[in-house]
């Protein structure tokens, strides 16, 4: 089996861009939410989940796109190097 090509930073920084910002988002809006005075109570949990739930995300992403990268340089028309049963 052939290795996966390596993934850039950078292609995953830009493909993460999105889903990172809505993050961003969300984790403003819980916190602001959040009464004065309980502030921890309130946010500390929500926050936790949408971290978890991106941390997800980056990982699915990141393989995927090693994935994509190995399917996009496989060729079809590239001659197969297994021994046929004639061989």
């Amino acid at each position: 089996m052939d290795p996966l090509p390596p993934l850039t930073p950078e292609l995953l920084r830009e493909t993460l861009r999105g889903p990172f910002e809505d993050l961003c988002r969300q984790v403003a809006d819980v916190v602001n939410r959040a009464p004065t005075g309980h502030v921890l109570n309130h946010s500390e949990e929500p926050v936790r989940d949408l971290l978890a739930d991106f941390r997800q995300t980056v990982y699915q992403t990141a393989l995927q796109l090693r994935i994509d990268a190995a399917e996009a340089a496989f060729s079809p028309d590239r001659p197969n190097h297994r021994p046929t049963a004639r061989q």
